[in-house]
């Protein structure tokens, strides 16, 4: 669990300094319009609207941006129809990979992620090669600041969700994949904790610490990999010591 708490940390804490904006902004309003196609414009009436939305709010996009998304989604402006896909593989050093894709040109983005896999020493493989790797659960990063183990857990568990992780100054709050919206919503009625996040995420059950040379390598492919505006999500089991190093 260390290996996979260490980096959705760095990823939360991060991730908004980290990314070129623009690219977050795009990122997020693919997943609008996936959303939208999926259950309709409505975010009273889908659920998953209602989270893509809270993200968007976490990460600033401004309100246009969403409305402006929602109706191209709804036809009322001229939409892009995305795919999803997921494509597994091994970095260097035998590091698992998972990335999460919607694109609108299928080949174009197998062919960039092959080459990325290529490119940084490792190799993308068939369906199913790691995945079994993982666990998918929700997850809810909360501040710690200002506020304890027990009542996190107190507040937690009442809003419906399954475990808690302190991690220094942040909680981890684990719940269902399918339960992540409804916990997030009952956590923010409560009003007592600031959430940072709420995603669903991908959990290595066991860890992986490759070499120096190996890890160089997986640093450069997760770069690679995020700054592709195809790639929402990338999960890996590897223990990267340089992480929290990075600007």
């Amino acid at each position: 669990m260390s290996g996979h708490s260490k980096w959705a940390n760095i990823k939360n804490k991060k991730g908004k300094c980290d990314a070129k904006r623009a690219s977050v902004f795009t990122k997020i309003g693919r997943e609008i319009a996936v959303a939208v196609k999926q259950g309709g414009p409505d975010p009273n009436s889908n659920a998953r609207l209602r989270d893509v939305i809270a993200k968007a709010k976490a990460n600033n996009m401004p309100n246009d941006n969403i409305e402006r998304g929602i109706k191209k989604a709804s036809g009322e402006l001229n939409a892009v129809n995305y795919e999803e896909n997921i494509y597994e593989g091994y970095a260097a050093g035998g590091v698992a990979v998972i990335v999460e894709t919607l694109t609108d040109n299928k080949n174009r983005t197998a062919g960039d992620i092959r080459h990325h896999f290529d490119k940084c020493g490792g190799a993308m493989g068939t369906s199913g090669c790691v995945s079994y790797m993982f666990e998918t659960k929700g997850v809810i990063v909360v501040d710690g600041e200002g506020v304890d183990e027990d009542s996190v857990m107190m507040i937690a568990l009442d809003c419906g969700a399954n475990d808690i992780l302190n991690d220094e100054d942040v909680f981890e709050i684990y719940t269902d994949p399918n339960s992540l919206g409804e916990v997030r919503e009952a956590i923010e009625k409560e009003g007592s904790l600031k959430i940072l996040s709420a995603q669903v995420d991908r959990i290595p059950s066991n860890t992986v610490k490759p070499d120096k040379d190996a890890e160089a390598k997986v640093l450069k492919l997760l770069d690679m990999l995020e700054d592709n505006d195809d790639v929402q999500n990338v999960y890996h089991n590897a223990e990267l010591d340089e992480e929290e190093d990075e600007d």
